[in-house]
């Protein structure tokens, strides 16, 4: 599946977008709300299930370009939540821009654009995201994308004790 927008172009990853990927990855603002930057490794193996995500559903995560000026600037997509919590089997909207380019409404437009594939032809009823609480920017975009919180949980891939380890839970539906 590949989704056009006014300025941007999201289609599926291919190996290809590995070094381009491992760059945002390992880049220590755009990773600063997670646990940690990703080495090499991590990403590429991020890239593989991602990759995989797209042959088993027909959808997942897929590369942002701007329209005219190819090149992996992000990624926005859809994913099945890969973890058990309250609210899950879940699918999940998530985004991550290099900083040279965020701050422009590109993970806006992006989400939006993925927001209305996941409710019209995937049919999905309803889609999640989560962030920790300190990651305004992230909560704050859930909000304009008319998601709304629904409570906090423990991230259960964040280490027990781990100051990142308590999310929010937003969610939007079909309806």
């Amino acid at each position: 599946m590949f989704l056009t927008g006014k300025r941007l172009f999201l289609r599926p990853p291919v190996a290809e977008d590995a070094a381009a990927l491992a760059a945002i990855n390992g880049d220590a603002e755009v990773m600063r709300h997670f646990v940690t930057p990703q080495t090499r490794e991590e990403s590429d193996a991020m890239l593989a299930r991602i990759m995989a995500h797209h042959a088993e559903h027909g959808f997942g995560f897929w590369t942002v370009e701007r329209k005219g000026q190819p090149g992996l600037i992000g990624l926005v997509g859809l994913s099945h939540v890969g973890f058990e919590a309250g609210f899950t089997p879940a699918v999940e909207i998530g985004w991550r821009i290099a900083p040279a380019h965020q701050r422009q409404g590109y993970a806006e437009e992006a989400a939006r654009m993925a927001l209305a594939a996941g409710f019209g032809p995937l049919g999905l009823r309803e889609i999640v995201a989560w962030t920790i609480p300190a990651n305004e920017t992230s909560w704050r975009l859930m909000e304009r994308l008319g998601m709304a919180q629904d409570g906090e949980f423990e991230h259960p891939k964040v280490p027990e004790g781990h100051p990142k380890r308590r999310h929010v839970l937003y969610r939007i539906s079909a309806a």
